[in-house]
C-alpha cells in the first residue's frame, strides 16, 4: 500500500515538469559527466523528458548503448520525440522495481529518484542486477532536510516545506536519502564506494539564478494541488506560499543551496 502513495504522490505535474527539460549531464549530473567514455553501455533510471540521457549518449557515441527508462509514458513519449533521432539512444517505459535486464551495463544510474522511492534498496538492488561485473553505479540525490536558503524565506514557505516534508516522509519516503546511500551500497554488497559532493548552489549573481531557486514556487504550485488533495495543506495556503515566496525571490533571496550527494561503486559479483 505504501509503495502506491509513493508512485501517486512522485508523479509530476504543472510546471515541475518544465524544470526536466532544462536540466543537463554537465550541470545536473556532473560526476557522471567525469566517468563516462567512448562506446559505454548505460542505463539511465528515471529519465524523464530525456535532456540528462541525450548528453550520456552523446558522450558515448554512436558505438555506445544507452537506454532512458521512466515509469510515466507521457515522459517517455515526449523524450523519443524530442531526442529519440541521437544515434545509440532509446526511450522505454519501464519500473525501476521490475528491470528485466541482467548484467548489460557499464554503468547503471539514477539521479533524483531514489529520494521519491519508498523501498530505495529494493530498487538499488534492480540497479545493480543489471550492472556488468565489475561496472558501476552511480545514484545522486538529495537530503531534502540540509536545505539552505539565505536569507531566510518567507514563513508561508517555512511552514509549506514541512508540510512537503511530512507529506513525503508519510508515504514512505527518506528524505535524507544522500546521506544514507553508501550504506546501503554496502548493504546490498556493492564495493569501492567513492562519495561526491555535488550540492546544487545558486546564488543571486548567477544568470538563471530566478528560475533555479523558483523551483520551490513551482513545487508549492504544483505539488500543492496534491498536497490539499492529501488533507495536508489548504489550497489558501499553498496559493500563498507561492506569491509571497516569488516576491521573495525577486526582493531578497541571495541563495539556496540543495544538499546532493553521488554515491557510486562497482558490482563484484
Amino acid at each position: 500500500m505504501e509503495g502506491n502513495i509513493a508512485r501517486n504522490r512522485a508523479q509530476l505535474s504543472g510546471k515541475l515538469t518544465n524544470v526536466l527539460d532544462s536540466r543537463s549531464l554537465t550541470y545536473s549530473h556532473k560526476r557522471l559527466a567525469s566517468i563516462l567514455k567512448k562506446g559505454m553501455t548505460v542505463l539511465d533510471i528515471g529519465c524523464g523528458t530525456g535532456a540528462i540521457t541525450r548528453g550520456i549518449a552523446e558522450v558515448v557515441g554512436p558505438n555506445g548503448r544507452v537506454i532512458g527508462i521512466d515509469s510515466n509514458p507521457i515522459l517517455i513519449e515526449k523524450a523519443r520525440q524530442t531526442h529519440g533521432e541521437t544515434p545509440g539512444l532509446t526511450f522505454e517505459t519501464g519500473d525501476i522495481y521490475n528491470l528485466t535486464y541482467k548484467g548489460q551495463f557499464d554503468i547503471v544510474t539514477s539521479a533524483r529518484v531514489l529520494i521519491w522511492l519508498s523501498d530505495p534498496l529494493k530498487a538499488l538492488q534492480m540497479m545493480k542486477d543489471a550492472t556488468k561485473i565489475g561496472g558501476r553505479i552511480l545514484v545522486a540525490d538529495y537530503n531534502h532536510k540540509k536545505i539552505s536558503w539565505k536569507p531566510q524565506p518567507p514563513p508561508s514557505m517555512i511552514s509549506f516545506y514541512s508540510a512537503y516534508l511530512k507529506w513525503r516522509s508519510d508515504a514512505g519516503m527518506n528524505n535524507a536519502i544522500a546521506d544514507d546511500l553508501a550504506h546501503m551500497f554496502r548493504e546490498i554488497g556493492i564495493q569501492n564506494i567513492i562519495v561526491t559532493s555535488q550540492h546544487e548552489v545558486s546564488n543571486r549573481t548567477d544568470f538563471n539564478f530566478e528560475t533555479n531557486i523558483g523551483i520551490w514556487a513551482d513545487t508549492a504550485s504544483s505539488r500543492g494541488i496534491q498536497m490539499e488533495r492529501d488533507g495536508y495543506i489548504t489550497e489558501i495556503e499553498y496559493t500563498t506560499t507561492e506569491k509571497e515566496y516569488r516576491e521573495w525571490v525577486t526582493k531578497e533571496a541571495q541563495s539556496l543551496t540543495m544538499y546532493m550527494l553521488a554515491v557510486e561503486g562497482v558490482r563484484t559479483l
